[in-house]
């Protein structure tokens, strides 16, 4: 008897569901993002419509999965996937730069204008000093490197923004203020990409900058720091200014420090932040330059130098004052075997040890399209089983800690295509009690009305009505969301 693939999925799934059993405890709120990268080329020079094509299906697959935030790349290199006055069309997009799309669009409004219509957030997503990759070799003649060779040095086969020229760090943020202002996005994130990870025999040519400019620093790799850290509150202020609930996030290399260099470092014996990145991730989390950190911890639990179980630890109890989730390598999840268990791989542990983890809000998936393919069934146990029901955002009462009002005037309207559920926004006058999104609850005939539970989600959406698909008595709840996420009380409707 021959077994289908199909069959082999659901199967292989089941294994890991059962063995995981009850050991996550689902949130109602969690932060489940996924990165969708344009440098892989999965994009480039593709048409209009097989763009859009690719993406929506992208975008429905991830729903499916529970995933609630998209981070898109949009500025891999000084470029854009983004209509830009400062800045030329990216070769990711249309395969060379400078070259509009054809038919004409706007890759971050369309995906703006997708996320939200799905009741997800859009974070857009900037390298901020990374201004050629090694790959590209023709740059547009308005790019900011012909423009300002100055402002560059050269390292590996890559030209990056010299973060210790002021300039530098004010183009960066007109450009990110740019972005703010003109597209109604949920958050703003920069990777890992500060100064250029060390290669051999590399050598940093900004010597003649730290001699001019050094603000009476003496170490020159403390003058890199104070360069990143000046940058990193310079960007949060703009974003501040443009957009209050626009949330800033980074997502860092994985290590901080080694236990060998300092005495507040992990176990582990890699590239540092602090050292080698000139990085220091603690001082923006602690003195409230971001609002949300991700850590890349893209490694597997037993690894000889970088060992998972060791940095998720250190960073949650390194990381109190702002959310913090946890970035996940799917493939070498799903490629790594259980340590207790072979037969399975390291999926089922991972989360056993997110939900252990008390100032763990979440998790990103590195990367999107290794979720929609189900690399190692991952996609289809997230569906299944850790994110099988809708979450919310965590709460960030540092921007807003204040619930819009109740949503008024519920009623259900009889068509003909089925009944429908009716209701008008709350009143707010400003951005922090204003509705722009609602959650709806189903309660069956009887069920006691507990909005914490979110198995009795239904909906999460930014219509002011949701059509009634289920059949039977139940009473319907619905709530407010505002910019952050902060929800009303709910206003409750008998069907």
């Amino acid at each position: 008897m021959k077994t289908s693939k199909f069959q082999i999925v659901i199967f292989t799934s089941l294994i890991i569901i059962l063995t995981c059993g009850n050991v996550y405890a689902q949130s109602k709120r969690e932060f489940r993002g996924a990165w969708v990268q344009c440098v892989n080329g999965q994009f480039t020079g593709l048409s209009t419509h097989a763009m859009q094509s690719s993406l929506t299906h992208q975008l429905n697959e991830l729903q499916k999965d529970g995933v609630n935030a998209i981070i898109f790349q949009v500025r891999p290199e000084c470029d854009a996937l983004y209509e830009s006055s400062f800045e030329p069309w990216s070769r990711f997009l249309t395969g060379t730069q400078g070259v509009s799309p054809s038919p004409y669009w706007d890759p971050l409004k369309w995906m703006v204008e997708q996320c939200h219509k799905r009741g997800m957030e859009i974070h857009a997503w900037i390298n901020p000093y990374r201004a050629k990759t090694k790959g590209t070799n023709n740059l547009s003649r308005n790019h900011v490197v012909i423009r300002h060779p100055e402002w560059v040095f050269e390292y590996d086969g890559q030209f990056i923004l010299n973060p210790g020229i002021p300039e530098c760090r004010e183009y960066i943020c007109k450009i990110v203020n740019d972005i703010v202002k003109r597209y109604d996005v949920d958050g703003l994130h920069i990777d890992d990409y500060f100064y250029p990870y060390p290669v051999a025999g590399q050598k940093i040519d900004d010597e003649r900058q730290f001699k001019q400019n050094n603000n009476g620093i003496k170490n020159i790799g403390d003058w890199r720091r104070y360069n990143v850290n000046v940058f990193i509150k310079q960007m949060h202020d703009s974003i501040t200014s443009v957009k209050p609930w626009v949330k800033f996030g980074v997502s860092p290399f994985g290590i901080y420090r080694n236990k060998k260099t300092s005495p507040i470092g992990s176990e582990t014996n890699g590239l540092q932040n602090y050292d080698d990145l000139y990085a220091d991730v603690l001082m923006w989390v602690n003195n409230g330059w971001i609002d949300y950190v991700v850590p890349q911890l893209y490694w597997e639990i037993g690894h000889k130098a970088a060992d998972y179980e060791t940095l998720i630890k250190w960073w949650n109890t390194h990381i109190t004052k702002r959310p913090l989730y946890i970035g996940e390598d799917i493939e070498r999840t799903v490629k790594k075997a259980d340590l207790k268990n072979p037969n399975i791989n390291q999926m089922p542990a991972k989360f056993k040890l997110h939900s252990e983890m008390r100032n763990v809000k979440g998790t990103v998936l590195w990367y999107s399209k290794a979720a929609v393919d189900n690399v190692g069934n991952y996609g289809i146990t997230l569906r299944n089983h850790y994110w099988k029901f809708p979450a919310l955002q965590p709460l960030m009462p540092f921007i807003d800690g204040n619930a819009p009002k109740k949503v008024r005037k519920m009623k259900v309207i009889d068509t003909p295509d089925g009944s429908v559920l009716f209701w008008t926004a709350p009143k707010g006058k400003s951005w922090e009690d204003k509705a722009v999104k609602y959650v709806v609850y189903k309660f069956s005939n009887g069920e006691r009305i507990n909005i914490g539970d979110p198995s009795k989600i239904v909906a999460i959406t930014t219509n002011n009505f949701y059509n009634i698909i289920e059949t039977g008595r139940a009473t319907y709840v619905v709530t407010a969301l505002d910019r952050v996420g902060n929800e009303s009380k709910g206003k409750k409707k008998k069907i």
